[in-house]
Protein backbone atom coordinates (compact mmCIF):
# COMPACT_ATOMS: atom_id res chain seq x y z
CA UNK A 1 0.00 0.00 0.00
CA UNK A 2 3.24 2.53 0.18
CA UNK A 3 1.46 3.33 3.46
CA UNK A 4 2.35 3.95 6.96
CA UNK A 5 -0.72 2.83 7.88
CA UNK A 6 -1.11 -1.08 8.42
CA UNK A 7 -3.00 -2.30 5.37
CA UNK A 8 -6.42 -3.59 6.85
CA UNK A 9 -6.97 -0.40 8.57
CA UNK A 10 -7.17 1.53 5.16
CA UNK A 11 -10.76 2.60 4.96
CA UNK A 12 -13.31 0.77 2.36
CA UNK A 13 -16.78 2.07 2.55
CA UNK A 14 -16.19 4.37 5.40
CA UNK A 15 -14.30 1.27 7.82
CA UNK A 16 -10.94 -0.14 8.02
CA UNK A 17 -11.93 -2.95 5.33
CA UNK A 18 -11.35 -5.81 8.17
CA UNK A 19 -14.42 -5.01 9.60
CA UNK A 20 -15.99 -6.42 6.32
CA UNK A 21 -15.13 -9.51 7.60
CA UNK A 22 -15.52 -8.89 11.36
CA UNK A 23 -19.26 -8.46 9.89
CA UNK A 24 -19.59 -11.33 7.92
CA UNK A 25 -18.83 -13.90 10.85
CA UNK A 26 -20.63 -11.98 13.47
CA UNK A 27 -23.59 -12.42 11.33
CA UNK A 28 -23.66 -15.55 10.64
CA UNK A 29 -23.75 -16.05 14.58
CA UNK A 30 -20.17 -16.45 15.99
CA UNK A 31 -19.56 -16.72 19.28
CA UNK A 32 -16.15 -16.05 19.73
CA UNK A 33 -14.40 -13.92 17.53
CA UNK A 34 -10.10 -14.01 17.64
CA UNK A 35 -7.74 -11.26 15.67
CA UNK A 36 -4.83 -12.55 14.79
CA UNK A 37 -2.77 -9.24 14.32
CA UNK A 38 1.05 -7.99 13.04
CA UNK A 39 2.21 -4.66 12.48
CA UNK A 40 -0.06 -2.11 13.67
CA UNK A 41 -1.86 -4.45 15.85
CA UNK A 42 -2.48 -1.63 18.24
CA UNK A 43 -4.45 -0.08 15.77
CA UNK A 44 -6.31 -3.09 14.45
CA UNK A 45 -7.21 -3.79 18.16
CA UNK A 46 -8.54 -0.03 18.60
CA UNK A 47 -10.37 -0.56 15.74
CA UNK A 48 -12.30 -3.70 16.59
CA UNK A 49 -12.65 -2.62 20.13
CA UNK A 50 -15.19 0.03 18.78
CA UNK A 51 -16.90 -1.91 16.42
CA UNK A 52 -17.65 -5.32 19.25
CA UNK A 53 -16.24 -4.89 22.61
CA UNK A 54 -16.03 -8.97 23.00
CA UNK A 55 -13.24 -9.04 20.06
CA UNK A 56 -10.35 -10.87 21.50
CA UNK A 57 -6.46 -9.86 20.20
CA UNK A 58 -3.75 -12.25 19.41
CA UNK A 59 -0.65 -11.16 18.18
CA UNK A 60 1.39 -12.97 15.62
CA UNK A 61 5.18 -11.65 16.33
CA UNK A 62 6.53 -13.10 13.10
CA UNK A 63 4.68 -13.49 9.81
CA UNK A 64 5.78 -17.34 8.99
CA UNK A 65 2.14 -17.83 7.14
CA UNK A 66 -1.37 -18.55 7.51
CA UNK A 67 -1.31 -22.05 9.70
CA UNK A 68 1.17 -20.48 12.02
CA UNK A 69 -1.25 -17.26 12.02
CA UNK A 70 -4.27 -19.56 13.25
CA UNK A 71 -1.41 -21.48 15.42
CA UNK A 72 -1.70 -18.35 17.73
CA UNK A 73 -5.13 -18.21 18.77
CA UNK A 74 -4.63 -22.22 20.39
CA UNK A 75 -4.86 -21.17 23.66
CA UNK A 76 -7.47 -19.04 22.63
CA UNK A 77 -10.01 -21.18 21.65
CA UNK A 78 -8.35 -24.24 23.38
CA UNK A 79 -11.93 -24.77 25.52
CA UNK A 80 -14.36 -23.41 22.29
CA UNK A 81 -16.44 -26.72 21.44
CA UNK A 82 -17.56 -25.77 17.81
CA UNK A 83 -16.44 -24.45 14.66
CA UNK A 84 -13.95 -22.29 13.48
CA UNK A 85 -14.19 -20.22 10.36
CA UNK A 86 -10.95 -18.26 9.35
CA UNK A 87 -10.90 -15.13 7.54
CA UNK A 88 -8.81 -12.65 5.87
CA UNK A 89 -8.71 -8.88 7.06
CA UNK A 90 -8.11 -8.20 3.21
CA UNK A 91 -10.77 -10.25 1.54
CA UNK A 92 -13.59 -7.69 2.61
CA UNK A 93 -16.77 -8.88 -0.01
CA UNK A 94 -17.07 -12.78 1.79
CA UNK A 95 -20.35 -12.82 2.31
CA UNK A 96 -22.61 -14.15 5.39
CA UNK A 97 -25.10 -16.53 3.44
CA UNK A 98 -21.70 -18.25 1.70
CA UNK A 99 -20.36 -18.43 5.28
CA UNK A 100 -23.84 -19.90 6.41
CA UNK A 101 -22.98 -22.35 3.13
CA UNK A 102 -20.10 -23.70 4.90
CA UNK A 103 -21.36 -24.28 7.91
CA UNK A 104 -24.56 -26.21 6.21
CA UNK A 105 -21.22 -28.87 4.62
CA UNK A 106 -19.99 -28.98 7.84
CA UNK A 107 -23.29 -30.14 9.29
CA UNK A 108 -23.54 -32.36 6.60
CA UNK A 109 -20.33 -34.12 7.56
CA UNK A 110 -16.96 -32.76 5.69
CA UNK A 111 -14.55 -32.94 8.55
CA UNK A 112 -13.13 -29.30 6.54
CA UNK A 113 -14.38 -27.13 4.46
CA UNK A 114 -13.10 -24.89 1.82
CA UNK A 115 -14.06 -22.02 0.02
CA UNK A 116 -12.99 -22.27 -3.66
CA UNK A 117 -14.26 -20.39 -6.93
CA UNK A 118 -13.75 -20.63 -10.86
CA UNK A 119 -10.74 -18.07 -11.18
CA UNK A 120 -11.49 -16.34 -14.97
CA UNK A 121 -6.84 -16.21 -14.18
CA UNK A 122 -6.20 -18.68 -11.99
CA UNK A 123 -2.50 -17.06 -11.89
CA UNK A 124 -1.18 -17.55 -8.46
CA UNK A 125 -3.95 -18.84 -6.70
CA UNK A 126 -4.07 -22.29 -5.00
CA UNK A 127 -5.72 -24.93 -6.64
CA UNK A 128 -8.25 -27.34 -4.88
CA UNK A 129 -7.65 -30.85 -6.17
CA UNK A 130 -10.30 -33.26 -6.29
CA UNK A 131 -10.76 -36.98 -6.08
CA UNK A 132 -13.62 -38.69 -8.41
CA UNK A 133 -16.62 -38.39 -6.04
CA UNK A 134 -15.57 -34.31 -5.84
CA UNK A 135 -14.14 -34.69 -2.59
CA UNK A 136 -11.42 -31.99 -1.97
CA UNK A 137 -8.16 -34.04 -1.67
CA UNK A 138 -5.05 -31.24 -1.54
CA UNK A 139 -4.94 -28.03 -1.77
CA UNK A 140 -1.63 -26.66 -4.07
CA UNK A 141 0.22 -23.19 -4.26
CA UNK A 142 0.66 -21.93 -7.24
CA UNK A 143 4.60 -21.71 -6.80
CA UNK A 144 4.17 -25.98 -6.08
CA UNK A 145 2.10 -26.47 -8.85
CA UNK A 146 2.76 -28.76 -11.49
CA UNK A 147 1.97 -27.83 -15.29
CA UNK A 148 -1.20 -30.32 -15.37
CA UNK A 149 -1.89 -28.67 -11.64
CA UNK A 150 -1.58 -24.98 -12.58
CA UNK A 151 -4.11 -26.09 -15.59
CA UNK A 152 -7.01 -26.39 -12.88
CA UNK A 153 -9.24 -23.53 -12.44
CA UNK A 154 -10.98 -24.14 -9.29
CA UNK A 155 -9.03 -22.14 -6.39
CA UNK A 156 -8.55 -21.39 -3.09
CA UNK A 157 -9.93 -18.21 -1.42
CA UNK A 158 -8.19 -19.42 1.79
CA UNK A 159 -11.25 -19.22 4.00
CA UNK A 160 -11.72 -22.45 5.69
CA UNK A 161 -14.23 -24.33 7.78
CA UNK A 162 -13.34 -26.79 10.71
CA UNK A 163 -13.99 -28.21 14.27
CA UNK A 164 -12.09 -26.51 16.19
CA UNK A 165 -10.34 -29.18 17.80
CA UNK A 166 -9.86 -31.00 14.52
CA UNK A 167 -8.63 -27.35 13.43
CA UNK A 168 -5.66 -26.73 15.92
CA UNK A 169 -4.65 -30.53 15.51
CA UNK A 170 -4.24 -30.60 11.94
CA UNK A 171 -2.28 -27.37 12.50
CA UNK A 172 0.14 -28.43 14.82
CA UNK A 173 1.30 -30.99 12.10
CA UNK A 174 1.77 -28.58 8.99
CA UNK A 175 5.39 -28.25 8.49
CA UNK A 176 7.09 -25.64 5.84
CA UNK A 177 8.95 -27.81 3.28
CA UNK A 178 8.06 -25.62 0.01
CA UNK A 179 9.15 -23.28 -2.16
CA UNK A 180 8.64 -20.31 0.81
CA UNK A 181 9.19 -22.07 3.46
CA UNK A 182 6.37 -20.94 4.95
CA UNK A 183 3.42 -23.22 7.23
CA UNK A 184 0.43 -23.02 4.81
CA UNK A 185 -2.94 -23.33 6.43
CA UNK A 186 -3.93 -25.17 3.24
CA UNK A 187 -1.83 -28.33 4.29
CA UNK A 188 -4.22 -29.41 6.73
CA UNK A 189 -6.34 -30.59 3.65
CA UNK A 190 -4.11 -32.98 2.82
CA UNK A 191 -3.63 -33.99 6.34
CA UNK A 192 -7.12 -34.46 6.78
CA UNK A 193 -7.73 -36.51 3.84
CA UNK A 194 -4.34 -39.26 4.53
CA UNK A 195 -6.42 -39.37 7.54
CA UNK A 196 -9.21 -40.89 6.35
CA UNK A 197 -11.48 -37.85 6.65
CA UNK A 198 -13.92 -36.02 4.02
CA UNK A 199 -12.96 -32.51 2.98
CA UNK A 200 -15.15 -30.26 1.04
CA UNK A 201 -15.59 -27.54 -1.14
CA UNK A 202 -17.99 -25.02 -1.04
CA UNK A 203 -18.32 -22.17 -4.02
CA UNK A 204 -18.67 -18.46 -4.54
CA UNK A 205 -18.05 -16.29 -7.56
CA UNK A 206 -14.70 -15.07 -7.85
CA UNK A 207 -15.99 -11.49 -7.13
CA UNK A 208 -16.55 -12.19 -3.40
CA UNK A 209 -13.52 -13.32 -2.94
CA UNK A 210 -11.55 -10.21 -4.14
CA UNK A 211 -8.44 -9.45 -2.35
CA UNK A 212 -6.23 -6.48 -1.68
CA UNK A 213 -2.85 -5.38 -1.78
CA UNK A 214 -2.52 -2.25 -3.25
CA UNK A 215 -4.14 0.92 -3.49
CA UNK A 216 -5.33 0.22 -6.90
CA UNK A 217 -7.30 -2.73 -5.69
CA UNK A 218 -8.49 -0.64 -2.78
CA UNK A 219 -9.98 1.74 -5.26
CA UNK A 220 -11.71 -1.09 -7.44
CA UNK A 221 -13.00 -3.03 -4.07
CA UNK A 222 -14.49 0.56 -3.42
CA UNK A 223 -16.06 0.98 -6.54
CA UNK A 224 -17.32 -3.20 -6.18
CA UNK A 225 -18.98 -2.05 -2.84
CA UNK A 226 -20.81 1.10 -3.84
CA UNK A 227 -22.10 -0.49 -7.15
CA UNK A 228 -23.51 -3.39 -5.09
CA UNK A 229 -25.12 -1.03 -2.20
CA UNK A 230 -26.82 1.34 -5.22
CA UNK A 231 -28.08 -1.60 -6.61
CA UNK A 232 -29.59 -3.20 -3.70
CA UNK A 233 -30.54 0.45 -2.17
CA UNK A 234 -32.95 0.59 -5.26
CA UNK A 235 -34.01 -3.07 -5.42
CA UNK A 236 -35.10 -2.27 -1.46
CA UNK A 237 -37.15 0.67 -3.02
CA UNK A 238 -34.82 3.99 -1.76
CA UNK A 239 -35.26 6.25 -5.15
CA UNK A 240 -31.75 7.43 -6.09
CA UNK A 241 -31.80 10.33 -8.70
CA UNK A 242 -27.93 10.12 -9.50
CA UNK A 243 -26.81 6.68 -8.06
CA UNK A 244 -23.18 7.12 -9.22
CA UNK A 245 -22.93 10.46 -7.24
CA UNK A 246 -24.12 8.73 -3.38
CA UNK A 247 -21.94 6.72 -1.65
CA UNK A 248 -23.05 4.17 0.95
CA UNK A 249 -20.98 2.98 4.41
CA UNK A 250 -20.85 -0.47 5.40
CA UNK A 251 -23.48 -0.42 7.71
CA UNK A 252 -26.01 2.34 6.37
CA UNK A 253 -29.93 1.61 6.28
CA UNK A 254 -32.07 3.17 3.99
CA UNK A 255 -35.76 2.41 4.31
CA UNK A 256 -38.13 2.33 1.36
CA UNK A 257 -39.78 5.19 -0.42
CA UNK A 258 -36.62 6.98 0.61
CA UNK A 259 -35.42 9.74 -1.60
CA UNK A 260 -31.41 10.22 -1.83
CA UNK A 261 -30.37 13.24 -3.87
CA UNK A 262 -27.03 13.62 -5.60
CA UNK A 263 -24.05 13.82 -4.19
CA UNK A 264 -24.87 12.73 -0.92
CA UNK A 265 -22.38 10.60 1.19
CA UNK A 266 -22.84 8.24 4.11
CA UNK A 267 -20.24 7.47 6.69
CA UNK A 268 -20.52 4.92 9.09
CA UNK A 269 -24.16 4.06 11.67
CA UNK A 270 -26.48 6.12 9.46
CA UNK A 271 -30.32 4.93 9.61
CA UNK A 272 -32.55 6.57 7.38
CA UNK A 273 -36.61 5.84 7.46
CA UNK A 274 -38.77 4.95 5.12
CA UNK A 275 -40.21 8.33 3.36
CA UNK A 276 -37.66 10.46 4.44
CA UNK A 277 -35.45 13.11 1.77
CA UNK A 278 -31.37 13.20 2.10
CA UNK A 279 -31.29 16.37 -0.71
CA UNK A 280 -27.92 17.24 -2.86
CA UNK A 281 -24.94 17.66 -1.17
CA UNK A 282 -25.59 16.56 2.05
CA UNK A 283 -22.96 14.74 4.74
CA UNK A 284 -24.29 12.09 7.39
CA UNK A 285 -22.55 9.69 10.07
CA UNK A 286 -23.72 8.19 13.13
CA UNK A 287 -27.10 9.55 12.68
CA UNK A 288 -31.03 8.81 12.58
CA UNK A 289 -33.69 10.57 10.38
CA UNK A 290 -36.87 9.57 10.88
CA UNK A 291 -39.78 9.20 8.34
CA UNK A 292 -41.27 12.46 6.99
CA UNK A 293 -38.05 14.09 7.71
CA UNK A 294 -36.30 16.51 5.10
CA UNK A 295 -32.29 17.27 5.16
CA UNK A 296 -30.26 19.27 2.89
CA UNK A 297 -29.44 20.66 -0.11
CA UNK A 298 -25.95 20.64 1.74
CA UNK A 299 -26.29 20.07 5.27
CA UNK A 300 -24.45 17.84 7.89
CA UNK A 301 -25.30 15.49 10.23
CA UNK A 302 -22.82 14.36 12.50
CA UNK A 303 -22.68 11.53 15.70
CA UNK A 304 -25.50 11.64 17.83
CA UNK A 305 -28.00 13.58 15.77
CA UNK A 306 -31.82 11.86 15.80
CA UNK A 307 -34.46 13.80 13.99
CA UNK A 308 -37.98 12.81 14.53
CA UNK A 309 -40.94 12.51 12.11
CA UNK A 310 -41.09 15.57 9.43
CA UNK A 311 -37.88 17.60 10.90
CA UNK A 312 -36.47 20.06 8.65
CA UNK A 313 -33.17 20.65 8.31
CA UNK A 314 -31.49 22.98 5.82
CA UNK A 315 -28.48 24.28 3.96
CA UNK A 316 -25.27 24.87 5.74
CA UNK A 317 -26.73 23.45 8.86
CA UNK A 318 -24.60 21.00 11.04
CA UNK A 319 -26.16 19.21 13.49
CA UNK A 320 -24.23 17.01 16.19
CA UNK A 321 -25.21 15.10 19.29
CA UNK A 322 -28.37 16.80 19.34
CA UNK A 323 -32.37 15.68 18.76
CA UNK A 324 -34.91 17.01 17.16
CA UNK A 325 -38.30 16.78 17.94
CA UNK A 326 -40.83 16.31 15.47
CA UNK A 327 -41.95 18.98 13.11
CA UNK A 328 -38.61 21.20 14.23
CA UNK A 329 -37.20 23.32 12.16
CA UNK A 330 -33.74 24.34 11.28
CA UNK A 331 -33.78 25.32 7.59
CA UNK A 332 -30.22 27.77 7.06
CA UNK A 333 -27.05 28.50 8.37
CA UNK A 334 -27.05 27.01 11.83
CA UNK A 335 -24.40 24.89 14.09
CA UNK A 336 -26.70 22.94 16.52
CA UNK A 337 -24.31 21.06 19.06
CA UNK A 338 -24.77 19.23 22.42
CA UNK A 339 -28.97 19.92 22.45
CA UNK A 340 -32.41 18.97 23.13
CA UNK A 341 -34.76 20.71 20.92
CA UNK A 342 -38.40 20.45 21.58
CA UNK A 343 -41.01 19.60 18.75
CA UNK A 344 -41.99 22.34 16.33
CA UNK A 345 -39.46 24.96 17.25
CA UNK A 346 -38.17 26.89 14.62
CA UNK A 347 -34.35 27.79 14.70
CA UNK A 348 -33.70 31.00 12.85
CA UNK A 349 -31.37 31.66 10.50
CA UNK A 350 -27.32 32.14 11.60
CA UNK A 351 -28.13 30.54 15.13
CA UNK A 352 -25.13 29.23 16.81
CA UNK A 353 -24.73 27.12 20.02
CA UNK A 354 -21.80 27.92 21.92
CA UNK A 355 -21.48 24.22 23.68
CA UNK A 356 -17.50 23.88 24.16
CA UNK A 357 -15.85 26.19 26.63
CA UNK A 358 -12.15 25.22 25.71
CA UNK A 359 -12.59 22.31 27.67
CA UNK A 360 -16.16 21.23 28.41
CA UNK A 361 -18.80 20.57 26.00
CA UNK A 362 -22.25 21.86 27.91
CA UNK A 363 -25.82 21.16 26.94
CA UNK A 364 -28.47 23.40 25.67
CA UNK A 365 -32.36 22.48 26.32
CA UNK A 366 -35.42 24.18 24.02
CA UNK A 367 -38.77 23.43 24.72
CA UNK A 368 -41.87 22.60 22.38
CA UNK A 369 -42.85 25.56 20.31
CA UNK A 370 -40.40 27.90 20.90
CA UNK A 371 -38.96 30.01 17.90
CA UNK A 372 -35.15 31.10 18.05
CA UNK A 373 -34.64 34.29 16.24
CA UNK A 374 -32.27 35.20 13.42
CA UNK A 375 -28.53 35.45 14.53
CA UNK A 376 -29.44 34.27 17.51
CA UNK A 377 -26.26 32.73 19.60
CA UNK A 378 -27.25 30.23 22.67
CA UNK A 379 -24.26 30.15 25.24
CA UNK A 380 -24.58 26.36 26.62
CA UNK A 381 -25.35 25.65 29.55
CA UNK A 382 -29.03 27.23 28.59
CA UNK A 383 -32.61 26.34 28.84
CA UNK A 384 -35.58 27.96 26.92
CA UNK A 385 -38.72 27.17 28.27
CA UNK A 386 -41.84 26.53 25.73
CA UNK A 387 -43.46 28.34 23.54
CA UNK A 388 -40.80 31.12 24.44
CA UNK A 389 -38.95 33.45 21.66
CA UNK A 390 -35.37 34.90 21.27
CA UNK A 391 -35.18 38.24 19.41
CA UNK A 392 -32.46 38.53 16.29
CA UNK A 393 -29.34 39.14 17.01
CA UNK A 394 -29.54 38.02 20.68
CA UNK A 395 -26.79 36.26 22.83
CA UNK A 396 -28.26 33.96 25.36
CA UNK A 397 -26.64 33.42 28.33
CA UNK A 398 -29.70 32.65 30.90
CA UNK A 399 -32.85 30.83 31.50
CA UNK A 400 -35.83 31.83 29.30
CA UNK A 401 -38.82 30.70 30.81
CA UNK A 402 -41.91 29.24 29.33
CA UNK A 403 -43.56 31.81 26.72
CA UNK A 404 -41.07 34.54 27.68
CA UNK A 405 -39.46 36.75 24.90
CA UNK A 406 -35.56 37.02 25.06
CA UNK A 407 -33.98 40.44 24.23
CA UNK A 408 -30.05 40.49 24.62
CA UNK A 409 -28.34 43.02 22.49
CA UNK A 410 -27.21 46.57 23.00
CA UNK A 411 -29.45 49.73 22.74
CA UNK A 412 -29.24 51.14 18.79
CA UNK A 413 -27.61 54.17 18.54
CA UNK A 414 -27.47 56.69 15.55
CA UNK A 415 -24.94 58.75 15.14
CA UNK A 416 -26.65 61.81 12.57
CA UNK A 417 -23.49 62.62 10.08
CA UNK A 418 -21.02 60.21 11.29
CA UNK A 419 -20.23 58.88 8.37
CA UNK A 420 -18.94 61.62 5.95
CA UNK A 421 -17.00 63.34 9.22
CA UNK A 422 -15.69 60.19 9.60
CA UNK A 423 -14.16 59.10 5.46
CA UNK A 424 -13.11 63.09 5.68
CA UNK A 425 -10.62 62.29 8.69
CA UNK A 426 -9.66 58.58 6.68
CA UNK A 427 -9.32 60.60 3.81
CA UNK A 428 -6.89 64.03 5.28
CA UNK A 429 -4.96 60.90 7.38
CA UNK A 430 -3.80 59.21 3.85
CA UNK A 431 -3.55 62.21 1.84
CA UNK A 432 -0.93 63.67 4.84
CA UNK A 433 0.82 60.30 4.67
CA UNK A 434 1.43 60.34 0.87
CA UNK A 435 3.42 63.55 1.22
CA UNK A 436 5.69 62.58 4.06
CA UNK A 437 6.68 59.64 1.50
Amino acid sequence: MNSDLPKVMHPLAGVPMFLHALKAGIECGAERVVIVAGHGADMVAGAAANHDSEVEIVIQEQQLGTADAVKQARDNLGDFDGNVIVLYGDTPFIRTETLDAMLLARRKGAAVVVLGFEAAKPGNYGRLMLNGQNELTAIIEAKDASPEQKAVTLCNSGVICADAGLLFDLVAQVGNNNASGEYYLTDIVALATARGQQCAVVTCDEAETLGINSRAELAMAEQAFQARARAEAMENGVALAAPDSVFFAFDSVIGRDAVIGPNVVFGPGVTIESGAEIRAFCHLEGCHVSQGAVVGPFARLRPGAELAEDVRVGNFVEIKNTTLGEGAKANHLSYIGDAKIGARTNIGAGTIICNYDGILKHRTEIGDGTFIGSNTTLVAPVRLGRDAMTAAGSVITKEVPDGAMAISRSEQINKSGFVQRFFSRLKATKAARSVEK
